[in-house]
């Protein structure tokens, strides 16, 4: 008998039922155009909380707007027998859910719900989308962070405890269940590009980009399609498992900066917490704990993932990712 993996490849000609979590946003979009271009016969429901007006047509796409609760999910999996599950949809401190309580109850308790029904209705695979911030920021950081390195993010700043405990409860739930469901957990690096407006991509494309004078450390990004094609890639080529995702390029944040076209704001570290302060009359400051990231290098290693997708598996290399977004 062959394993799930062999299994998988032998049935990708078969119809399968997809749910992407978090359709609204531009990631999602991407994963599912890619998904209804390499498998047009395929199904994909597309399930988010904010409205779905944004989301484009096809006739194998079916958006529903929905609100992340028990009763609701439970309805979505008695209706249809998804055969995979994406989950894109961790709310994050940029968003209109700026209390932490509230953010512990959709990431954290939704996450919970979403495993527990992948459980229950017999999912063949799900893949979460976490985030390398769980790792932190610190001074103290090794070059190349692995997966099995400490989630140190919340020491410092609390405000991203609910993304630490929804990678460390995706964690724990996929050795628990990893004989009955197969699970993938990825951690990118900065997804970067125009149809995604997640934090990084905004601060990049603003002229009011914070840039100090006296650091100047090190980022790795990845192109939003490489991203989705990760993802996508995930279901027949990644084995149960944690991934960091990055490119083996990195780059100095003034170089980037320059790359793109932001000015940015000169000004010096000690000042930057009261800076973001004026910044934020105007609604243009980044989170607190990004402020972190302009003074100490965070960077993953990426060697487990090319294991399995290559050594080589991305379209895009990390100068052609920011022109990509350069400015006008």
């Amino acid at each position: 008998m062959g394993s799930k993996s062999d299994q998988y490849i032998d049935e990708q000609d078969v119809l399968k039922t997809v749910l992407i979590i978090g359709i609204s946003g531009g990631l999602a979009q991407l994963l599912a155009k890619l998904i209804l271009k390499e498998k047009p016969h395929w199904k994909v429901i597309g399930v988010d909380s904010r409205s779905t007006s944004n989301v484009f047509k096809h006739k194998n796409l079916t958006s529903l707007r929905i609100r992340f609760s028990r009763g609701s999910f439970e309805n979505l999996f008695r209706d249809h027998s998804f055969d995979y599950v994406y989950h894109l949809a961790r709310i994050s401190s940029a968003t209109v859910y700026k209390d932490l309580t509230k953010r512990l109850e959709l990431n954290v308790m939704g996450t919970n719900r979403i495993l527990d029904l992948c459980y229950r209705f017999d999912v063949k695979k799900i893949v979460v989308l976490s985030t390398f911030h769980v790792y932190g920021a610190l001074d103290d950081n090794g070059i190349f962070l692995k997966e099995d390195a400490p989630l140190r993010a919340s020491i410092k700043y609390p405000e991203l405890r609910d993304v630490v405990e929804m990678d460390q409860v995706c964690s724990n739930w996929m050795w628990k269940y990893q004989n009955e469901v197969d699970s993938v957990l990825l951690r990118p690096c900065n997804i970067i590009g125009s149809q995604i407006a997640n934090t990084t991509s905004k601060f990049l494309m603003s002229q009011f980009a914070l840039r100090p004078i006296d650091y100047n450390p090190v980022f790795q990004f990845i192109h939003e399609f490489d991203m989705a094609m990760v993802l996508f890639r995930a279901l027949n080529d990644l084995p149960t498992g944690i991934y960091n995702v990055a490119t083996d390029e990195f780059i100095p944040l003034r170089k980037a900066l320059d790359t793109i076209g932001s000015k940015g704001i000169p000004f010096p570290i000690t000042i930057a917490s009261a800076l973001n302060k004026i910044l934020k009359l105007s609604n243009m400051e980044v989170p607190e704990y990004l402020i972190d990231y302009l003074k100490f290098s965070c960077l993953i290693d990426n060697s487990l993932l090319k294991d399995h997708l290559g050594e080589d598996p991305f379209r895009f290399n990390i100068k052609e990712t920011l022109n990509l977004i350069r400015l006008n």
